[in-house]
């Protein structure tokens, strides 16, 4: 087999961690500078702001086609926040995942739970989940003063969000304790470098498979 063309396919990266925890820098950080990765663009129903375009920084969709596709499973996870409805199409993250791209997806850990409850073996065997952990309240408490962008009244319930989801890191295949930005972005890096050198991610080229149909490929 060594001498045949072997494709790889992409991996599904669900990173979950508190606010504050630097999960969304890292996400967009890899994926921009990475060109076999992109960060997940979601559907909402909310109206786009002022320079948004549709493709790029949503899916702008209607409540009644929203809930149209949710009805007929073709979201991996959907929530709905402040009365809208945000949510992750499936068919966008297995293009990607088919053509060999790495598909990054920061979410809290109900959507990455409802994940992890998908049947479609191309999800199952693409998915990979990090948690984001803080060193302890005290820097989960610094990091949300820290924006300066809140109230008191926000920031409480911020903490108190964040205490619930910091319950959930053993449910996580890896859990990186946050340092600082370069060592996370680094220890990140890490993981997807090794996960991407899965040998079960490996598969031979559609034109390896159609020049050699007595193997079975």
């Amino acid at each position: 087999m060594s001498h045949l063309e072997l494709q790889r396919r992409g991996i599904l990266c669900v990173v979950s961690g508190p606010s504050g925890s630097g999960k969304t820098t890292l996400c967009r950080r890899f994926s921009d500078e990475d060109p076999s990765a992109v960060y997940a663009t979601s559907a909402t129903t909310r109206a786009p702001r002022d320079g948004e375009k549709d493709g790029v920084d949503y899916f702008f969709l209607t409540r009644e086609d929203f809930e149209s596709r949710a009805t007929r499973g073709e979201f991996l996870e959907y929530a709905e926040v402040h009365g809208n409805l945000y949510g992750t199409l499936k068919s966008e993250v297995l293009t990607h995942i088919n053509a060999g791209r790495d598909v990054l997806m920061d979410i809290d850990v109900q959507g990455a739970e409802l994940i992890r409850k998908q049947t479609d073996p191309a999800i199952t065997e693409a998915f990979v989940d990090i948690f984001i952990l803080l060193s302890g309240e005290e820097e989960l408490l610094a990091r949300l003063a820290g924006r300066g962008t809140e109230t008191q009244d926000q920031v409480d319930l911020r903490l108190q969000n964040a205490r619930e989801e910091m319950r959930h890191w053993p449910d996580y295949q890896y859990s990186v304790i946050s340092a600082d930005k370069e060592t996370d972005f680094a220890t990140f890096s890490a993981i997807i470098a090794g996960e991407r050198c899965r040998s079960t991610r490996l598969a031979p080229s559609r034109e390896t498979a159609e020049k050699h149909p007595e193997l079975g490929l």
